[in-house]
Formats: structure tokens, sequence, C-alpha cells
């Protein structure tokens, strides 16, 4: 393998200019590119393959135009509907000013108007910044003004929950936000199927060295960073992990997690299903009841799952009658998927389980569809590119023996090289060789797989949910009645982690309880998943040697306090 070193510093200060990028023009301001060094190589060896995002879904419909793209409900778009939906998209987005190189704020569920405007931006070059359906107004205004966005796209009323009201209080607060449009009933906002721009739009952006979109971090610190993906690399992500999964024309997709999370849309995902000639099933109902139905319908072969989800199907194998015998793979990602757990679900569907390990910032790792049991039980997969390159180091970046654990390190074709407009945090989230700090605890067996042990920075994986202690820290010292808080992680048999959070009152008040700290979160704007599952208070918070608060004595304690109430629950069984 090949190591090309290079300066960081000079990556984010200095960009390098790319071979593809016409004379005066420059990457995303804000973006760290590739060192020409290295985009040369996977030019070279077929990775980046020059293809936009908008050139790519002209190419599928030319291939075979009537076939069926994306099912939802009753709805059914073939790949030219699609097409002509896109291109409506980009006329009125056009229309209300729109243009190459700007940000739009993309909030929708899994309906395939997510797909026309992620498709419409192409058109016109405009990039999409995926935001999750549970975000809230913390999220939406961080991410507005961050990516500095013109314009946010969001459903009407989403499970209950209505956007167009988050809409207007993201608009006050984003002066920068030009225009908002909403699927359905607007309300006092814009219609996304409204009147567009009369005439030929200009011929698309064709430099795939452009950011064709930005992902969100699952975030450690606090609310979510922005992941700049290339056309080239993401491109390469999509179509690698296509192959790798054996995706084709009779491929039919479920996405019951979101398609704007990496993992349904690119890992092979939704796009995985256009670019093989496939089709893709939308629902967000993720429920064995509702999905099952879907599964036996369209004659589903292949969705993804986050662990918890997938136990829950696997229990429900044992009642429901319906016809699974379609799927012929079950992809299971998000968190770590224990052996015992992996054991049942192969009980459950017989051998189509396939463990994936990646990250919206990159570097995928999957077990082999024809991978032998133990390697699917107890591995979290391989890196998908011969060009991966991954190293597993101690706390000095010094490697350490084979098969130990160690921290994850990586760069190679579609791995980032630095967060958009985040040039302190990049300067220690990469090694000077451009090697990207994961974060992740690992060990790599002889065969090259690796194995995930856990998280160099805290961070509580509820149920594949990323949920940053720190952020909800900061939220709740904005309650009148806590002096101070802490937010600890508590093992679960269901979703693998719950939150507690520890409270300190101030003099003279009582703590909120869990349902007034609930109350209080959602009041701010914080997402559902991010609130405590549970809230204990304390007269104060333990603390280290050097006056830090001691999580990992709330830790202890949170487990302690979680087993008695379990123990308690034993004792007295409902009636």
């Amino acid at each position: 393998m090949i190591f090309i070193y290079y300066s960081m510093k000079r990556g984010m200060d200095k960009p390098l200019p790319s071979r593809t990028r016409p004379e005066g023009d420059h990457v995303l301001d804000g973006c760290t590119p590739w060192p020409e060094e290295l985009a040369a190589r996977f030019r070279e060896a077929g990775h980046w393959r020059g293809e936009t995002f908008d050139r790519l879904l002209r190419a599928w419909t030319r291939a075979d135009p009537h076939r069926i793209a994306l099912v939802h409900g009753d709805r059914r778009l073939d790949r030219a509907e699609l097409e002509r939906s896109a291109d409506r998209v980009a006329h009125r987005l056009a229309g209300l000013g729109v243009r190459a190189g700007e940000r739009v704020v993309l909030q929708l569920p899994n309906v395939p108007e997510f797909f026309t405007v992620f498709f419409g931006l192409q058109r016109l070059g405009a990039i999409p910044v995926l935001a999750l359906p549970l975000h809230r107004r913390s999220e939406i205004v961080h991410l507005c003004r961050l990516s500095g966005a013109v314009a946010y796209v969001a459903p009407d009323v989403h499970q209950g929950f209505d956007h167009r009201e988050l809409a207007a209080e993201v608009a006050e607060e984003c002066p920068d936000l030009r225009h908002v449009l909403v699927v359905g009933d607007p309300g006092a906002h814009l219609p996304l199927d409204g009147p567009g721009a009369a005439g030929e739009l200009p011929p698309a952006p064709d430099d795939a060295s452009e950011v064709a979109l930005l992902l969100v971090s699952g975030g450690t610190t606090g609310l979510p960073k922005l992941i700049p993906r290339t056309h080239d690399d993401y491109a390469y992500n999509v179509r690698a992990s296509a192959e790798l999964c054996g995706f084709g024309p009779g491929t039919v997709y479920l996405a019951a997690l979101p398609v704007a999370h990496n993992f349904a849309l690119g890992c092979p995902g939704v796009l995985g299903a256009l670019h093989a000639g496939g089709t893709a099933v939308l629902t967000d109902e993720a429920d064995p009841d509702t999905a099952f139905a879907l599964v036996e319908r369209e004659r589903v072969t292949v969705t993804a799952l986050v662990p918890p989800t997938v136990r829950i199907w696997a229990a429900a194998t044992e009642w429901d009658e319906a016809d699974l015998s379609s799927l012929r793979l079950l992809q299971v990602g998000g968190a770590r998927l224990l052996p015992e757990h992996a054991a049942r679900v192969r009980a459950a569907f017989g051998p189509v389980l396939q463990q994936v390990f990646g990250m919206a910032e990159g570097l995928l790792n999957y077990t082999e569809p024809d991978a032998p049991e133990h390697v699917v039980l107890h591995t979290q997969g391989r890196p998908l590119s011969p060009d991966d390159e991954v190293r597993v180091v101690d706390e000095h970046d010094r490697d350490v023996p084979p098969g130990a654990t160690g921290r994850l390190l990586t760069r190679g074709p579609y791995t980032l090289r630095g967060y958009y407009k985040a040039t302190a945090h990049n300067a220690t989230a990469f090694t000077a060789d451009g090697h990207y700090r994961t974060g992740d605890l690992v060990r790599r067996t002889p065969t090259g797989h690796l194995v995930v042990e856990g998280r160099v920075k805290e961070q509580i994986n509820r149920g594949g949910d990323k949920v940053a202690a720190a952020e909800v820290e900061e939220q709740l010292a904005h309650h009148p009645a806590v002096l101070d808080s802490a937010v600890v992680p508590v093992p679960d048999d269901l979703l693998g982690e719950r939150t507690c959070a520890f409270v300190v009152p101030r003099a003279g008040t009582a703590a909120p309880d869990r349902n007034a700290a609930a109350a209080f979160l959602r009041e701010r704007g914080l997402a559902p998943y991010k609130i405590p599952d549970r809230v204990e208070s304390l007269d104060a918070l333990p603390v280290t040697a050097v006056g830090k608060t001691d999580k990992k004595a709330l830790t202890a304690l949170a487990r302690e306090l979680a087993t008695e109430g379990a123990r308690r629950n034993e004792g007295n069984p409902r009636s």
C-alpha cells in the first residue's frame, strides 16, 4: 500500500487545485480538498470517474426509463417521472433565485419528494444539507447558520409535529434564509410545487470534484458538524457498496431508516438500488406489522436496520406469518450488534445477516454476503475499498500489536479531509498526514475484519441515534432550577444504551423530575431522542482529584440505580 504524506495545515489554509477544476474556480469555501497526488491516484484506480449525481440520474433514466424507481404507499415513480419531477423542482428553486454552490437545508421524511428535491438541487449545482426528520429548532437553526443556507425544505406535518411552526421560528433566527418551501399544505410559507423559472435552465455544473451534499455528523461534543461529500467520492461510496452487496436490477430495497442518514441513502441504500437498476420502497414505519407487510407485498430483497429494531423484527417472526422469503440481505449497523443478538437474527431470518460498521465521514466496513458464520456473528466487517488505509493506534498514534484494541485512524477515496467550516476542530480530528481520527476503539482480526470495542470520546449510542452528553447538559443549564448537571449512559437490553441525567438543584428550589425536564427540553427544541430517559437529583456532582466531574462514578451510580429499579419491578410485577 502506498502512503502519500502532506501538510494538513496547508490542506486547510491553502486548498490545492484539482485537475478537473476550471481555471479561476475553487472548492466550496470552508472545505478541505484532497491533495492532488491522492486525487490522481483515485482517478487512475477507477474509483473516481468524474460523474456528477445529475449525470448519474440521467444515465439511469436512459438505461431504463420505465423501471420503477420509488414506491411509497400507492405511489410508484419510474425513472423518467423521477427525472421530470427533479427538473420541476430545479425550475422552482431557480425561479426563487437559488444558484449553484448555495446551500439548502433538506428535512423531509421517507417520501419521494426527498429525492426529487435532492436531484433537483444536483441539477442546479446547489448543495443539499441533509437534516434528520427528528431534528428540531436547536439543530435546524444551527445547520442553517453553519451552512449559510438560503432555503429550507420541510414537510407540513410529520408524525404529529408541525414543521411549519418550526420553520417560522428558524426563519426568525436565520436572516440569511430567504425561502421556506413546504411539501403539503404550506401555511404561511411557499409550496414546493409552485411556479418555477421560465425557459431552459443553464447546463448543470459538471465538476465531480465539487461538493455534492453535506451530511450531518453524529456529534460528540454538542451540535452536529457538516461533512462535505463530493460527487466523485460519494458516487464511489454508492457504486462500490452496491457491487459488494450484490445489488442488481432485481434489487428491491426497503428504506425503513431515515433516507437523510448515510446508511439508508448510500451504503448502498436508495442510491445504490437506483444505480444498480433496482427499486426503493420508502416507509417511515419500521415496526414489524408495517415493514413485514411491505416486504411481502413488494418482494423486498434488502433492507437496513439498527440493532434494537432488528431484535424486535427477530422476535416478531415467532408470531407474524408474513412471507419474508424474498429477503436475501439484512444489513445491521449504526451500533454494534452483540454476537448473541446476531445469532438470534440468523436463527430468525437465515443466513442473510450483514454487519455494517461505517460513518457519514467515510470509511465503510461490511461483512461479505458469503462470509463464514463466525465472521458475521463476531465482527463488524472489513474496509470496502482496496485503497482504504486503516491504522489501529494508541493514544500517541503508535500502532498497537496485531489483535490489540486501539484507536481507529483512516483515510481513503471516500473519507473526508476535513469538516465544513471547522478549522480548529480539523486540527485535532486529523493526523498530520491526513488520517481521520474516527474516535472508535477497535481491534483487527487476522482476516482484516474489525471488531468495535467502544468510543474514545463520550457519546451515548441510543439505538443508533447518537446523543452528545455535552449538548444535553448545555440545554439543562438553562433550566431555572438546575445548578449543574451531567449526562451519562445506562446499559439497556433493547437500545444498547439509554441516557441518565444527574441534576443538582439551585438553592431553595426542587430539581425537575423526568417529566418536567423532558417538557423543558422539548420547549428548547431538543430532538426527542436526546431527551434523558432518566433524571436523578443529587446534592452535588462527584469530582475527580483535579476537580472535574467524575463521570465514571456517575455512570456506575446510574447502573446501580437501574439495577435496583429492575429488581423492584421484578418483585412487584403488574397484575
